[in-house]
């Protein structure tokens, strides 16, 4: 099994490009499943989510090629890919593919909306909660389908007519949740109004590519969003946004190491309230020609007080690393995660290298140390895992991160980015 060994002390130096978006493009890639035409989509990361996903695709009858590599440095970034889905052949998303990777969960708008059913396994629990389902059920009802669950199993049929377009409201934001509703609205007869929708960029992101195939979508970016059903859509073209995960987490490690880097490809206003945090700590952001430029020299990391909220809040999903960067802070801060219950698991490892944090239900207590120290530590999930690496740069001597295989799910070659600005990072097989 892969871990990453970092040796901490060098500055960030250089340019990092930054990728497209994994939040963005797993659901812009189920969306293929609502035409028989072909979607194109560019800039698509190489993770071991979006494998997993064309895996999944492909088993409903997806016919998918990967062409149009852009080189950078003499490695290639991105990638265009085509999803062509004339038929499906499989309504049934199974156990085995669905239990490894929770958003495949999400065919099951799609495949009713075109299909008129769909057999999904019921995703179950993961490291940093139970992210029930209860959402995605209540909503597919909303549209007039009939949902029966049976052995582990949601088992979903149309109307004789189709799904029928209907006012819900959800309960709480939901990304996962309003991105299935949509898709399955675009092909609902009559008209959609989803009240209390997720705003974040991925969400936007998946309508104007929807918009694009045909659907008819207004409001996206705001809590309401209205589909007009249409009977079919047909193919297209789209370019998944930058991540700005990735983005941000680049900006913290640079405002952790000091130095001056360009994160090129990306777009400040997709992350706006976690860029001022990070200037908040101590670091001098700006916009660029080609992306952002963080810089941070001479006085050392300021204390920072965060909640998260959904977009456009603090994004839950830069929590641990926002709380890997609040280590070295000259003063005490406190982060308070009110997305996810157990989003807190990196706090043990990071008291590995030194840290100082306690908790206080759902709020960390961060005092910050003078120095951390190298040693094993061990991801529990994808975005716990970097935190780790953000800590491990600035750490003295050497830190080996095992379970890297989270990182793989979200962040396309670390440690080649990472290296290439002066980071002493590589991944040791054993």
């Amino acid at each position: 099994m892969d871990r990453i060994r970092i040796v901490g002390g060098n500055k960030l130096n250089g340019v990092i490009p930054i990728s497209g978006a994994k939040n963005a493009a797993l659901p812009l890639m189920i969306a293929s499943l609502l035409t028989d035409d072909t979607l194109t989509l560019e800039n698509v990361p190489h993770l071991a989510d979006v494998e997993q996903l064309i895996r999944i695709l492909g088993n409903h009858g997806a016919d998918i090629s990967v062409n149009g590599r852009r080189e950078r440095q003499g490695e290639s970034y991105a990638r265009t890919i085509h999803f062509t889905c004339r038929n499906i052949v499989d309504t049934t998303a199974p156990y085995e593919l669905v239990s490894k990777m929770r958003a495949s969960f999400w065919v099951i708008g799609p495949l009713l909306a075109r299909e008129g059913k769909a057999r999904v396994s019921l995703p179950g629990g993961c490291a940093i909660g139970t992210r029930p389902v209860d959402l995605f059920i209540e909503g597919l009802q909303a549209l007039s389908a009939n949902i029966e669950i049976d052995s582990g199993y949601v088992n979903a049929t149309a109307p004789a007519g189709g799904l029928i377009g209907a006012r819900y409201t959800f309960p709480k934001v939901s990304v996962g949740a309003t991105h299935v509703l949509m898709m399955a609205a675009t092909l609902a007869n009559g008209t959609t109004v989803l009240g209390n929708a997720a705003r974040e960029p991925e969400v936007v992101d998946l309508a104007n590519c929807l918009n694009a195939m045909g659907a008819k979508i207004t409001g996206q970016g705001t809590s309401t969003i209205t589909i007009e059903g249409v009977r079919s859509l047909s193919g297209a073209r789209h370019r998944v946004l930058p991540d700005r995960i990735e983005t941000g987490t680049y900006a913290m490690a640079v405002a952790m190491t000091g130095g001056d880097v360009i994160l090129e490809d990306t777009d400040m206003a997709l992350l706006d309230t976690a860029l001022e945090a990070i200037r908040r700590a101590g670091a001098e952001i700006t916009e660029t020609n080609s992306g952002i430029r963080v810089v941070r020299n001479g006085a050392g990391i300021k204390p920072v007080d965060i909640v998260t909220d959904p977009f456009p809040g603090f994004p839950t999903d830069l929590q641990a690393q926002f709380m890997g960067l609040m280590t070295m802070a000259k003063g005490t801060s406190h982060i308070t995660e009110t997305i996810f219950e157990n989003r807190f698991m990196h706090v043990q490892e990071l008291a590995r290298l030194g840290a100082k944090i306690s908790l206080s239900g759902q709020t960390a207590k961060i005092e910050g140390v003078g120095r951390l120290k190298g040693a094993p530590v061990m991801a529990t999930d994808l975005r716990a895992s970097v935190s780790l690496v953000i800590a491990g740069l600035a750490a003295e001597g050497e830190t080996m991160v095992s379970r890297v295989y989270h990182l793989d799910r979200g962040f396309e070659r670390l440690e080649e980015k990472l290296t290439r600005c002066g980071a002493h990072v590589e991944r040791v097989s054993d």
